[in-house]
């Protein structure tokens, strides 16, 4: 693993644990040649996916993409990191399951939703609001109005 900070790639391993409910390796390293720490996750991969834009681009999925999104949906909102990153990964359990290796972004957006809602209903709005691409307040009124009737 190459250092980020001095790029060697003389680094070790100094402690490993579980994280993320058993479904990464959370490992602590320390570069050989600055000394610095840093912290990586290893997460088991079952296929590449690809993602499929509305524009019909087609882009490699990125998890940090879709944490950063749900990350700044639910800021100030009280939500625990951890309950981020088991979204995120609950969200990519769900789109291997699938079984394809191109995902339509739609899908994404939805799961997304679907798990901001069980979470907390202002981080919903907020995902919607962009996911959706509100640009009037009578947006916000109809989807609050939706969600209602639900």
């Amino acid at each position: 693993m190459r250092c980020p900070f001095c790029q060697s790639e003389e680094t070790q391993v100094k402690d490993s644990r579980p994280a993320e409910e058993g479904v990464a390796i959370r490992r602590r390293r320390q570069c050989a040649a600055c000394g610095a720490r840093f912290t990586t996750f290893e997460r088991v991969q079952l296929r590449e996916l690809t993602v499929l834009k509305a524009s019909g681009r087609r882009a490699p999925f990125d998890r940090e993409k879709l944490f950063r999104s749900i990350q700044i949906a639910t800021r100030k909102r009280g939500v625990d990191p951890e309950a981020i990153e088991r979204i995120v990964a609950t969200i990519i359990r769900r789109l291997e399951a699938l079984g394809e290796t191109e995902v339509p972004s739609r899908t994404i957006g939805e799961f997304a939703m679907t798990a901001l809602k069980e979470v907390d209903d202002v981080a919903y709005v907020r995902y919607a609001s962009v996911y959706r691409n509100f640009s009037e307040a009578k947006d916000f009124q109809a989807f609050l109005g939706s969600m209602e009737s639900e």
